[in-house]
């Protein structure tokens, strides 16, 4: 089941250079648990509803164990320090929905464990 790592940063107005460097070499971090960037800061966005102060990236990995053990690696964790001593942010592992997924199954389990009051 793909997973994903998602991350809500805020960059100061100028980019330091370490931040650069940290984004020239996470690829090569990434490749080896089959990362791949998905979203990456995306200049084009359109807020719909409530705030969204800062860039989004969103990472995809084959399964939550190899998004874990990329965030864990050695590598990986060497350039963490070269974005957060610069930049702010929260970063997120989550795990995806299963291929075929029904979201009334979770609504019924939902009902099942509500007391009445939902």
């Amino acid at each position: 089941m793909t997973a994903y790592a998602i991350g809500n940063l805020q960059p100061k107005p100028a980019l330091h250079e370490e931040v650069l460097t940290y984004m020239e070499r996470i690829q090569g971090t990434l490749d080896p648990f089959g990362g791949r960037f998905l979203v990456h800061g995306a200049p084009e966005r359109e807020v719909k509803e409530g705030e969204w102060p800062g860039a989004l990236v969103i990472i995809g990995f084959p399964t939550y164990e190899d998004a874990r053990a990329w965030y864990d690696s050695e590598p990986y964790r060497a350039l963490i320090p070269l974005r957060t001593r610069h930049m702010a942010g929260d970063i997120l592992l989550i795990d995806g929905v299963p291929q075929g997924y029904d979201p009334m199954t979770t609504v019924a389990a939902l009902r099942a464990a509500s007391d009445g009051t939902a």
